[in-house]
């Protein structure tokens, strides 16, 4: 039998770039890669047409895909994660902003349903007692699961609006970012000294905030189930090509139901506080 092709959307990571470049591979399948930059422009087609057979994908969108029956699966696969507590950022020309001050003000997120806002919303809440019930979200787009509405009160900038001039401007009293932090010396963390932060928010939880897993479609995994443990045996073999996790060190790209499991729940509690899906979930009915 020929091989089973499969359109896949992965970014650029130390334990994809094996398969990418065809040091790893399989005679029962051909990965089609497609190349989204960034990455986050794959989610919105991937939920909304199954414009690829498997992608990356945000969290929250994969919880959001789920609640609204979007007809997607879950891979135990990290692909991106990060420590949130360094995103919140204020303009400290303005004078200092710190968790226990954010009560009312106004913050601005890229989009509401974004996951890096999800995990820092939940932090600062449930770790720094953070009343969020007041504060006045802005956002810039909308997320990727066209079912899941903003809720109340959340307000969108205008087309000609940025999110880093308008905290300059003093337009926004915060603002989160993701990957893309803005290199300006005035906009520094809410949360101080961050890095510790993190440190001792683990310690805490003992949980890595993953950012992006990977989900393949209902069609593929109902019509073609050994084409996608396939992929996903080659997953982990970009994964032990990678040398991760390494030794001694914070598993950053955790792979498996059970390594997952402790991130899923922590970002499902968050989710339902927030308003971002409309009913519980489970983790073992995302797979």
């Amino acid at each position: 039998m020929p091989p089973v092709t499969l359109r896949v959307a992965l970014g650029d990571y130390p334990h994809t770039l094996p398969l990418k470049r065809g040091e790893i591979a399989s005679p029962r399948l051909k990965l089609d890669f497609v190349e989204m930059k960034p990455m986050h422009t794959a989610f919105k087609p991937m939920v909304r047409e199954h414009a690829f057979d498997a992608s990356e994908l945000a969290l929250v969108t994969i919880l959001q895909a789920k609640a609204y029956d979007k007809g997607l699966r879950l891979l135990p696969a990290a692909m991106l994660s990060r420590f949130q507590h360094h995103t919140c950022l204020y303009n400290s020309a303005r004078g200092e902003l710190r968790p226990a001050d954010l009560a009312g003000k106004r913050i601005g997120v890229r989009s509401y349903s974004q996951t890096t806002g999800a995990y820092i919303r939940g932090i600062l809440e449930n770790d720094y007692g953070v009343d969020l019930s007041g504060v006045q979200w802005v956002t810039f787009e909308d997320g990727h699961v066209a079912e899941a509405a903003d809720p109340a009160g959340v307000v969108r900038a205008r087309p000609d609006q940025d999110i880093t001039q308008m905290l300059i401007d003093g337009e926004l009293d915060a603002a989160i970012y993701g990957a893309a932090m803005p290199d300006d010396p005035r906009l520094v963390s809410v949360i101080p000294d961050p890095e510790s932060a993190a440190r001792a928010w683990y310690e805490k939880h003992r949980v890595v905030p993953v950012n992006h897993m990977v989900v393949v479609t209902e069609a593929l995994a109902r019509s073609q189930p050994e084409a996608v443990a396939e992929f996903y045996r080659l997953l982990e073999e970009g994964r032990r090509a990678a040398g991760l996790p390494k030794a001694g060190a914070i598993d950053t790209a955790p792979f498996g139901r059970e390594a997952n499991r402790p991130c899923l729940e922590l970002l499902i509690s968050y989710a339902r506080q927030q308003n971002l899906i409309p009913r519980p979930l489970t983790v073992d009915e995302l797979w």
